[in-house]
């Protein structure tokens, strides 16, 4: 007898890596340049170069147990580089103590999870919202629930109160947020953290909000994400620095949780454990190093921006309707037919690989990521404007 929920994890796909799949192998069969591939949320921007010269370093260096074991919850200087980092732009002082370093944003998610949840607690998400987060909730126990987006895919927040309820135990929000590009606004956060404060008192116990934040420092318009340490109490951050310094493949990240927050300290014992006990200890020695010296910088974000506009200006000039991204590398496109998995059906006869927004907990739309070459983008317009013309646009 196996456990069902495992056994159903591992037997559905996830419709991202499915359609990526898809695409590797009909690349295969017809010529990579004919496929126009926006599935994968995969950087494309080099790392900075501080990341090369750290590494080269290192490692000539000789430095004792570069690749040893370190601390389970991560290098000392480490940790106080990222508080130092999160104090330039938080007005709450966050501690080098309550600082994890773990593997990556999506062990640092399970793990808070994990910390925090007790059986049947409920879990609330904003959609649309990245499909792993019924994973890692279920995983740990949990119920997901979702509330709606408003017109411009910021929180319904009105369906936010809805939803709250006495079993709820965390709310998480990803900003910029993957799948749509959307950053939350300072007054979302304000009446998001209102809203939290009134329901605590009223249910007589802590709600901890979790922020999902890998796309941080990808934003276009010189408008700062607003730290989320500056609107809520409880709070814990999960970062990682695959998007920021293009290093997805290294798994690398961390968890802090606020010096405001309830019991901060068993709190923090709290993640320590769920890491231990799923085995999420001691990230990539290397890279803890690398991260060491690198914090602060950030990939160049010149061929996003560019891939931005030469994406969206293109589709609205073809006459789709797309929400206008104010970071990440996605682009939300509101498909012309209801059912969002038809109209990816149908791309594919143009070679266009674009997600659909079902398993984001939201309908009509599909995702399409940007992090690609310029010359795909500019070579995919002929492909989308047939795509349209089905559609009358």
């Amino acid at each position: 007898m196996l456990p069902n929920n495992v056994l159903n994890w591992g037997h559905s796909k996830s419709c991202i890596r499915e359609l990526a799949a898809y695409g590797t192998a009909r690349k295969a069969e017809i010529g990579e340049d004919k496929v126009f591939d926006f599935s994968l949320g995969n950087p494309s921007v080099p790392v900075p170069d501080c990341v090369n010269e750290a590494i080269k370093d290192l490692v000539n260096s000789n430095v004792p147990q570069i690749h040893g074991y370190t601390p389970a919850v991560g290098l000392p200087g480490l940790r106080q580089a990222i508080a130092d980092d999160l104090n330039r732009h938080c007005s709450v002082n966050i501690s080098p103590a309550l600082i994890y370093v773990c593997c990556g944003a999506a062990a640092g998610l399970a793990s808070a999870m994990k910390a925090l949840l007790l059986p049947g607690e409920e879990v609330i998400c904003f959609a649309p919202f990245f499909p792993e987060y019924r994973v890692f909730t279920e995983g740990a126990g949990g119920v997901l629930k979702s509330v709606k987006p408003d017109e411009a895919l910021q929180p319904d927040l009105e369906d936010f109160r809805n939803v709250l309820s006495e079993k709820t135990k965390l709310v998480v929000v990803n900003t910029p947020n993957n799948p749509s590009g959307v950053i939350l606004t300072a007054d979302t956060l304000k009446k998001m953290s209102d809203i939290l404060r009134d329901a605590e008192a009223r249910y007589g116990h802590s709600i901890y909000l979790v922020s999902d934040e890998p796309y941080r420092e990808l934003v276009y318009d010189g408008q700062p994400v607003p730290c989320i340490f500056d609107f809520y109490h409880n709070t814990i951050m999960c970062y990682s620095f695959s998007k920021s310094l293009s290093l997805p493949g290294e798994r690398i990240g961390y968890i802090a949780v606020s010096s405001e927050a309830d019991e901060k300290d068993d709190v923090f014992a709290c993640v320590a454990g769920a890491a231990r006990a799923m085995g999420y200890v001691n990230a990539p020695s290397l890279m803890q190093r690398v991260i060491e010296r690198c914090i602060g910088c950030t990939v160049d974000l010149s061929t996003y921006r560019e891939n931005r506009e030469l994406l969206y200006n293109g589709l609205k000039s073809l006459g789709f309707d797309c929400v206008y991204p104010d970071g990440a590398f996605y682009l939300f496109l509101k498909t012309p037919e209801p059912d969002a998995k038809a109209f990816s059906e149908r791309a594919k006869k143009y070679e266009l690989l674009l997600v659909p927004s079902d398993d984001f907990g939201v309908g009509g739309y599909v995702r399409i990521a940007y992090c690609v070459s310029s010359e795909m983008i500019r070579n995919s317009m002929p492909a989308f404007k047939a795509l349209a013309r089905e559609y009358g646009l």
